[in-house]
Formats: C-alpha cells, structure tokens, sequence
C-alpha cells in the first residue's frame, strides 16, 4: 500500500503537474482568443454598422469563439493523453481517415458553410432586403450560415444553399 502511494505521488508531480500547466493554458488561451476576437471583430465592423445590427457583431463573435474554443480543446487533450500511457499516432491517423470521409461526404454543406460565413462578413444582405439571387426576386426572410430564405411577390418560399449563390442583386435605397 505504502508503495503505491508512492507510485500515485510520483505520477502526479511528473505528469499532473503537466497536465494542469496544458489545462491553464489552454484556458488562458481560449480567454485571450475570446477578447481578441471580440476586440477585433467590434473594431472592424461596429465603427461601420448602425445599433441596430448589433447581433450581426455578436453572431460572428459566437461563431470565430466556438471555433477556436473547439480546436483548442481538442489539441490539449491530445496534449494530455500521452501523459496517461496512451500512444496518440494512431488517433491522429484515425481521426484523419475519419475527417477525410465526412469532409468527402459533407463536402456541399461545408461549401455551404463558408459561403455563408463570406455572405454575412462581406453585408452582401440582410433580412428584409429586397435581393434577387440564383434568378429569384424577393425579400429576404432568413438567413443562415447554411442558407438563405426568399419570400417571392407570390409569397413562394424559396430555401437556396448559400454555395449556389453566384450573384446578388440587391436594390440600394
């Protein structure tokens, strides 16, 4: 008994405090990346933007945020694992056959993504505004990082994936 114990106490002074050093920085790096992106984000696009479209700064501070929180996440914990004994070549290899098939698969989804991601930080549009795109003439009822939604003058609901959007015509008041 005494001996493990031993054993327990040397495995955390070698590898635990390891483990806490990845933890806090990689929670101080997610805390810095939050603040810069925010900082960044308001700087570039609030100074140009009316109150008014203050969930457009907000939408695009939630989505840069989760995506580096999640990236960040992930790599201490591969960080982390080789300090429990576990190899982690072959869940890198793994998670790299995995992430070429879904990417093959949602290959139209992820184009739809950036597309959308490029509509929303470029104000190509906005909600209510009279556009046409993909040949469709109408107001813009919702819009997403997927896609965008057009009421037509025969109040047609038109659902277009925003990688099929080439062009937009859009009427300036």
């Amino acid at each position: 008994m005494e001996n493990l114990i031993q054993n327990l106490i040397s495995w955390l002074l070698s590898h635990g405090i390891k483990i806490f050093a990845i933890l806090i920085c990689s929670y101080l790096l997610n805390r810095f990346l939050q603040i810069f992106i925010e900082k960044i984000i308001q700087r570039h696009l609030a100074v140009r933007m009316p109150a008014e479209r203050k969930k457009r700064v907000e939408t695009l501070i939630s989505i840069f945020a989760g995506t580096f929180r999640l990236i960040i996440y992930i790599i201490a914990i591969l960080m982390i694992l080789p300090e429990f004994g576990i190899n982690i070549a072959p869940i890198l290899a793994g998670l790299g056959l995995v992430g070429l098939a879904v990417g093959m698969a949602a290959r139209d989804i992820i184009s739809d993504f950036i597309s959308g991601i490029f509509i929303i930080l470029e104000n190509q549009y906005q909600i209510g505004d009279k556009v046409k795109i993909a040949g469709i003439e109408g107001k813009v009822k919702e819009m997403s990082l997927r896609r965008t939604i057009i009421i037509d003058e025969n109040n047609i609901s038109h659902s277009i994936p925003n990688s099929q959007i080439k062009l937009v015509s859009k009427r300036v008041e």
